[in-house]
């Protein structure tokens, strides 16, 4: 009986091992299987489709295709983009200063950056491209999209966008030029002791330059920091900028496939130059870095943010060589950001405290309709010319040396003008 019973044990562990081996070896079998498919796929497309193709050529499309499936923000890169990767990180080259992204399969403007091309021709975040020059942009990666619109300054280039609230399509057409950045500058608003930081990208400089103007703003009694149409740019320098406001805590942490992937940056008490209240712009037009910035010191219950929805770009790509010498490379979406209360930053974006539409502010209607000296009809219109004159020198002047937000810039922007009145508030109960 003990005998039966021993041989029974046996063939049980036997079985077991076996089915253990079988359910280990299955996941190699598999995976052997599926690039037999991949294999079989190719060598059936270079022998029978209609047009002669080369092996390399299909392997190539074949690689686009994956990566174009895994996510909008992952691609190939063969030797040619690769190379123009290169120009891009290390050299100047000729473009329209607009960020672009996908967005439910479309080729998206991010933002424009200010002072640039497209900033000029009056390229709108949210615009949806259609066209660039003649070529359609369905179907078409983000590294191409881009590739297309960047070329040789000073030549010409149409992009065809629908823009919501527009009836048709608008072509709008630019001039490619270097762009140049300003990524950093500092009003003072009129009447007021607080100051105005616009960040319109977060390049290398911009933490530095940053704790320069709050260093010699001492008198500061609070700050509006402006992001609105910052496509992003350095997390070391996102890290920065909130770590100026910040003494402690997690700003951001990444967190990829696996758990031990994860990596968390702190605040150091050390970096923090102000404690001044804080108000933060935002629109649909604010990504990736200008997203964990507001949402961190939203996080925090350091800054009211206002403003709208921004654009939802949360995740981190890597560039990794796929040859030894990195003519063809892969950029590959290897993790996520999260803000320090857990939520993601990727397709959700960072909703506002406080929804604040664009456009100017609203004022009462019976102000407009008064009568002026001006509208009298014996008036001299000698007189009232040079008058003109004056104020409209008065005004060039104005704009080309303007260190000063007016009453008036206030008025035509109802986002600012409402994070002025928040700002004030807080600065009342900070007292």
């Amino acid at each position: 009986m003990n005998r039966l019973l021993l041989t029974s044990t046996i063939a049980l562990f036997l079985s077991q091992s076996a089915f253990s081996k079988e359910e280990i070896a299955q996941p190699e079998q598999t995976r052997f299987e599926s690039l037999s498919k991949l294999t079989k796929v190719i060598g059936t497309v270079e022998k029978y489709y209609v047009d002669d193709i080369k092996l390399q050529e299909i392997v190539d499309k074949a690689l686009k295709g994956l990566m174009q499936e895994l996510d909008a923000h992952s691609s190939y890169l063969d030797k040619k983009a690769s190379k123009e990767m290169n120009i891009q990180t290390k050299g100047e080259f000729g473009g329209l200063g607009i960020t672009v992204g996908m967005r439910d399969g479309a080729l998206t403007v991010i933002s424009p950056i200010d002072d640039t091309p497209a900033f000029k021709a009056g390229v709108k975040s949210g615009d949806i491209i259609l066209k660039i020059n003649e070529l359609s942009t369905i179907g078409i990666t983000l590294d191409e999209a881009v590739n297309l619109m960047r070329g040789e300054p000073k030549t010409d280039i149409t992009i065809t966008v629908v823009r919501k609230g527009e009836l048709k399509p608008l072509e709008i057409k630019m001039k490619r030029d270097i762009i140049k950045i300003q990524s950093v500058f500092s009003k003072k608003i009129e009447n007021e002791d607080v100051i105005y930081l616009r960040v319109s990208s977060f390049d290398n400089k911009v933490t530095e330059d940053l704790e320069k103007i709050i260093n010699e703003n001492k008198n500061a009694k609070g700050f509006i920091l402006d992001l609105r149409n910052n496509p992003g740019g350095l997390l070391n320098q996102a890290i920065g900028v909130v770590d100026l406001f910040v003494d402690k805590g997690v700003i951001v942490s990444q967190k990829g496939r696996a758990e031990e992937d994860e990596e968390k940056f702190e605040a150091s008490s050390f970096n923090t130059k102000s404690k001044l209240p804080l108000v933060v712009l935002v629109n649909e037009g604010s990504a990736s870095a200008s997203e964990i910035v507001s949402g961190s010191l939203q996080d925090h219950k350091r800054a009211i943010v206002i403003g709208e929805k921004t654009f939802g770009k949360g995740s981190v790509q890597a560039v990794l060589p796929i040859e030894n010498d990195r003519s063809e490379n892969i950029k590959l979406t290897i993790a996520k950001y999260y803000l320090p209360s857990g939520r993601t930053i990727q397709a959700t974006g960072v909703t506002p405290d406080v929804i604040v539409h664009s456009g100017k502010v609203t004022q009462n209607e019976d102000d407009k309709f008064k009568i002026k000296e001006a509208d009298l009809k014996k008036h001299l219109e000698g007189e009232l010319e040079k008058v003109d004159e004056v104020k409209k020198e008065e005004k060039i002047l104005s704009d080309e040396t303007k260190k000063v937000i007016t009453g008036e810039d206030l008025l035509e922007d109802n986002q600012l003008n409402t994070s002025l009145a928040i700002l004030k508030s807080l600065i009342i109960m900070n007292k």
